[in-house]
């Protein structure tokens, strides 16, 4: 099985902005539906499960299907949830672990991909994604997470005010649809080494002044690769989110639910 990519979806209920977010509706289904629905589609994924503190997430994911894994309800983050499962026995021989966020019910397989072959084929620590960012209100808008890398694809920060900064002058509607200006997409790859290194370590200074958990490994001096990649649909973290998002569905049509 060397080589081959564990997929976790960490799936918390204790949400602050949308309370339950997993078992939200959108649509009349809840939200870990449409991004389960999703990931088992995955050929990226040797094998993928849902990692979850709440019964009752997981008994909506096992009459979906989804294999189901209960994990400590004092994990601080999606990623220490990731890492508890990731280190049960049954799961030692994957090679690779994939973090895909519950809350993304659009990922695109071929996001999720660009980010694993940065770690399985190019040798990263760590791979995760960015988009450019396109609009002016995504810029200066702090829930929207930006990413600034170097030309070898590296992560040089990662932050919630608007990087990079252009001196004296906003950036133009054609400069904010290409690099530097990049939106971070929040799915990850690891090597189990670099996952451990990052759980194992304490919030850092630049994580807590920003509220990003990616700063902790970036700081203690993991390589995180960012691969750019096409359009990305935002995830759900509000109500307003939500409603954004039926839209978006309903658009697609109620059947696409698939990783495409």
């Amino acid at each position: 099985m060397s080589g081959q990519v564990l997929g976790i979806v960490p799936a918390r209920l204790a949400s602050t902005r949308l309370p339950r977010k997993p078992l939200f509706p959108l649509l009349g289904r809840p939200l870990i539906e449409w991004v389960w629905r999703r990931v088992e589609t995955m050929s990226v994924l040797d094998h993928a499960l849902v990692a979850t503190d709440s019964e009752e997430v997981a008994e909506v994911c096992r009459a979906l299907g989804a294999p189901v894994e209960m994990t400590s309800l004092d994990h601080p983050s999606g990623t220490d949830r990731v890492a508890e499962v990731a280190r049960r026995r049954e799961y030692a021989s994957y090679e690779y672990v994939a973090n895909i966020q519950g809350d993304e019910p659009l990922l695109k397989e071929a996001h999720l991909r660009a980010a694993i072959d940065l770690v399985r084929q190019a040798g990263w620590d760590v791979g995760t994604c960015a988009t450019p960012l396109m609009l002016q209100e995504a810029r200066k808008d702090p829930s929207v997470v930006k990413v600034v890398r170097a030309s070898g694809g590296r992560a040089l920060y990662f932050s919630r005010s608007p990087i990079p900064y252009k001196r004296g002058e906003k950036p133009s509607p054609e400069e904010l649809e290409r690099e530097p200006f990049l939106r971070h997409i929040g799915i990850y790859a690891y090597t189990r080494d670099a996952l451990e290194d990052w759980v194992a370590r304490a919030p850092s200074t630049l994580e807590r002044l920003e509220l990003l958990e990616q700063l902790r490994p970036l700081e203690a001096g993991l390589r995180i690769g960012v691969a750019v990649v096409g359009a990305a649909d935002p995830g759900v973290d509000t109500p307003a989110d939500a409603v954004r998002m039926e839209e978006k569905l309903s658009q697609l049509g109620v059947t696409t639910l698939t990783g495409g």
